[in-house]
């Protein structure tokens, strides 16, 4: 009798499931060398999570996230053989987990720490310089389309999303209870995040999508009037997330 590989993949997560039929070994019985091989495989993933998660760990509490993160390994298997990718399920997962229900912006913490690791394994780009910046017309540099790099990434929170992230993982100050929106980008090899003042976000959404800086600036001061575009730009200068300036006929 063969083993099926779904059923040997199912059970290898999932303690409650018996050792696959058609499972033999020629020196020790099966279920015993299946149980520590299906544990030294659980304790690797949940290692992974907690590397992965790092401010969610610390958030609930070490013997906490591991005790989820069996929960989650058994719903959402490695997909994937890159490490990279495992996990993206986790911030739906707690937004549906239970036990972790009064802490809502759990989610949005999860969110981002993947954004931070997209950031991070995505491809070099070459920031522009303030100096090439400044030295544009002022009309020339309102028409001009400003590329976003690579590793930029958005993330809208409802939550204090990266004040949470900050105070955890920075030992930045207790956040503020308000909405918050972030950009995740690398200048060079560590990602950053970066909360965005009133209207950036739209601004950096807006100039990903084609806008040149004067529509895009328009655009973000319309749906928040507190927008200013030289925070916007200092913000995406010190980020490294803007990559390059096309004019509008190129």
């Amino acid at each position: 009798m063969t083993v099926c590989h779904r059923d040997f993949a199912s059970a290898l997560l999932d303690s409650r499931k018996p050792v696959p039929a058609g499972l033999t070994f020629r020196s020790e019985k099966a279920n015993k060398r299946f149980a520590v091989y299906r544990n030294n495989v659980a304790v690797s993933l949940t290692d992974a999570l907690q590397s992965l998660f790092p401010v969610v760990r610390k958030l609930v509490g070490d013997e906490f996230f591991k005790a989820m993160a069996g929960v989650y390994l058994r719903r959402h298997p490695p997909a994937s053989p890159l490490l990279a990718e495992f996990g993206i399920h986790m911030p739906a997962f707690l937004g549906g987990f239970e036990p972790v229900a009064r802490l809502p912006y759990l989610p949005d913490v999860a969110k981002l720490e993947i954004l931070i690791r997209e950031s991070f394994h995505s491809k070099d780009s070459v920031p522009i310089s303030n100096a090439y910046l400044a030295s544009l017309e002022p009309a020339e540099l309102l028409r001009a389309r400003l590329g976003i790099a690579p590793s930029a990434r958005l993330l809208r929170s409802r939550y204090p999303a990266f004040g949470i992230w900050h105070a955890n993982a920075a030992g930045g100050s207790q956040p503020k209870n308000r909405p918050e929106n972030v950009l995740v980008a690398r200048r060079e090899f560590d990602p950053k995040p970066w909360h965005l003042p009133g209207g950036a976000y739209e601004f950096i959404d807006s100039l990903a999508k084609g806008s040149c800086i004067s529509e895009a600036a328009d655009q973000a001061a319309a749906m928040q009037s507190e927008f200013r575009l030289d925070q916007a730009l200092a913000i995406l200068l010190k980020s490294g997330a803007a990559i390059e300036i096309k004019s509008q006929f190129d």
